[in-house]
């Protein structure tokens, strides 16, 4: 049995190598919460929250996840026994929404309990590879010149899969130009929902251009029109924003409206939804892949893990930490090499927090109690 006696928060900033702009916002330095559990055999656990600044991915900000952090979930974990992570995931369930918040706590338990049990977090989590595939995520660039210059860089890296943000206005012109450019790459395209749902000639252009998917090109509620946008494409459409639960997932299968799943740990409120949402996509032959929201190592380190699952059948968002990050919060990075990015095989989160580097860069920290 498992009982948390300490809770801390950690605010911290890193600056990005290279400024990232999506449909909605722009972004030149992350600020994520990290999320320490000690146990009372003075046992910790590692997560992150990895929430955006700004209430544009989702409603969630740092500011809400600090406070819901500190007011409602923090209670909850000091007050309760465990045996399991998931038991701790049904407790916090009582706070609705919330996902960016309540995946940091998910998360450090799963680091706690799979260290204080001996075996590797992605065994815990029902891995079953000692690699997984990486891709990368590029946003958009001032010109298709300075686009065609990022994916030139990480083809040199190595990534074997690439997505292009795109946003009304820059989407086909510059799509076009690196496929044009780069005939044999997996590309996908990521619209975050920019799109009006009677938005239909885009799409249709971008379906001759041979990418492995369109992602979340309408609204995150407008299964319905995803579902038609479906009906008239042979590109498959990925879901993200629309599947913050299990129970978006099981809609969006009987609707058919995609036939691809981007997992994030942050959306779907930790690894426990998580794994629940690859077992059920799995079961219904569609193919999952795990997304990031620009992680520091231990958020990183936590998506590796989930990644070596065997549903997660295409290449993930685990683009080695020197892709976002001059120096990140683990004492190791994580590597990228050739397009594979190792899975720990050691107890536990698999990666060693800097501490004085965390100190360094931490904004705001508590501790509770």
């Amino acid at each position: 049995m498992i009982k948390i006696d300490r809770v801390e928060l950690r605010r911290v900033e890193l600056p990005l190598v290279h400024r990232f702009q999506t449909s909605s916002h722009e972004s030149r330095a992350l600020e994520h919460i990290l999320v320490t559990l000690t146990s009372s055999d003075g046992a910790v656990g590692w997560g992150e929250i990895a929430s955006a600044s700004g209430p544009y991915y989702s409603a969630e900000t740092v500011d809400s996840c600090w406070a819901v952090a500190g007011s409602f979930l923090a209670p909850i974990v000091l007050g309760a026994s465990w045996e399991h992570p998931s038991e701790l995931a049904a407790d916090m369930a009582k706070v609705r929404g919330n996902h960016f918040a309540r995946a940091g706590f998910d998360a450090a338990a799963w680091a706690l309990w799979s260290e204080q049990s001996g075996v590797p977090l992605a065994e815990a989590l029902g891995g079953d590879r000692n690699r997984v595939e990486a891709g990368v995520s590029l946003g958009i660039e001032p010109t298709v010149d300075d686009l065609l210059e990022q994916v030139a860089l990480r083809v040199a890296d190595g990534y074997r899969r690439v997505k292009l943000k795109i946003a009304p206005g820059w989407d086909v012109t510059p799509v076009r130009a690196v496929r044009v450019a780069f005939p044999d790459l997996p590309l996908h395209v990521d619209a975050n929902g920019a799109y009006p749902a009677d938005e239909i000639t885009v799409f249709r252009q971008l379906d001759e251009l041979g990418l492995l998917m369109i992602e979340q090109p309408y609204a995150p509620r407008a299964l319905v029109a995803h579902a038609a946008l479906q009906a008239v494409l042979d590109t498959p459409l990925c879901l993200d924003e629309s599947v913050e639960e299990v129970d978006d997932l099981t809609t969006a299968l009987r609707l058919e409206a995609g036939r691809i799943l981007n997992i994030k740990v942050s959306r779907m409120g930790g690894l426990t939804p998580a794994v629940r949402a690859h077992d059920l996509a799995r079961s219904h032959s569609m193919p999952v892949w795990c997304g990031g929201m620009h992680e520091f190592g231990i958020g990183r380190a936590a998506n590796v893990a989930l990644s070596s699952l065997p549903g997660f059948t295409l290449p993930s968002d685990v683009s080695g930490s020197a892709k976002y990050y001059a120096r990140d919060i683990t004492t190791a990075p994580i590597v990228c090499t050739g397009g594979w990015v190792d899975v720990p095989t050691v107890p536990g989160l698999g990666y060693t927090p800097d501490v004085p580097f965390l100190t360094e860069n931490t904004l705001t920290h508590q501790a509770i109690p």
